[in-house]
């Protein structure tokens, strides 16, 4: 038992990586439309640290580049759609997904939302705020989360119970806010465009337990890339 349960919790570990490594491949064949060079694309250099942080080997992350730029025979093009809606409880969700089949993903999405609703663009992002999110971790005891955040440029920030601190920016600024943080002490840990909820709903219980699993079936899908959700906590 102790080896069928170490074996499933591996593949479920290499499962979770390889989830992971699709979704930073499609962010990076999608920056790299707008040129090749990290350097001169900010969304492009921001996907390229990501997949550095997650191990993803040179070669790969070399080719993804080269397709999403077209250098590449057998290019694959990947469109965001963005969907929103209701998980159970009213809580308000907003999917955006990359794909190559908007007919398929559609039809997934519509699958999921059976247990909530989803609702036409616009029907809850004017309850999220869309901007500029980064997480940071401290580099020393003396970093001062405020302090940074005044001198980076960030518009807001929140610090979890381990120390992580979340800047939210101003959408054109996120590229240098998350520049000047390592100055102020703090080592970037993720950056990316994403909404934030103005009115987050509270539960707790079975239907929190419900939500939870609403939440967990959509982020299963391959398409989906990022999932935000208006629940507090």
């Amino acid at each position: 038992m102790g080896a069928q349960w170490k074996a499933k919790h591996k593949e479920e570990a290499a499962n979770a990586k390889g989830k992971l490594f699709t979704k930073l491949t499609k962010e990076i064949m999608v920056a790299a439309r707008n040129g090749a060079d990290p350097d001169m694309n900010p969304r492009l250099r921001l996907a390229v640290e990501a997949a550095k942080k997650a191990s993803m080997t040179r070669e790969t992350l070399e080719r993804a580049i080269k397709k999403g730029s077209g250098q590449l025979d057998g290019n694959i093009n990947y469109e965001k759609v963005v969907y929103e809606g209701f998980a159970p409880h009213q809580v308000p969700v907003i999917v955006e997904c990359l794909t190559d089949n908007v007919n398929r993903t559609i039809s997934n999405i519509r699958g999921l939302f059976r247990k909530g609703q989803l609702g036409t663009s616009g029907s809850v992002s004017w309850d999220f705020d869309h901007l500029g999110i980064i997480e940071a971790t401290p580099a020393s005891k003396d970093a001062d989360v405020e302090m940074a955040a005044i001198e980076a440029g960030a518009q807001d920030f929140e610090v979890d119970e381990d120390g992580t601190a979340t800047f939210y920016t101003d959408l054109t600024d996120l590229d240098l806010v998350q520049k000047a943080l390592p100055g102020q002490g703090f080592t970037v840990v993720s950056a990316k465009l994403g909404y934030k909820p103005k009115n987050p709903v509270s539960l707790d219980g079975e239907a929190l337990n419900e939500v939870e699993a609403f939440l967990a079936a959509i982020d299963n899908d391959d398409d989906v890339h990022e999932v935000y959700v208006g629940l507090a906590g």
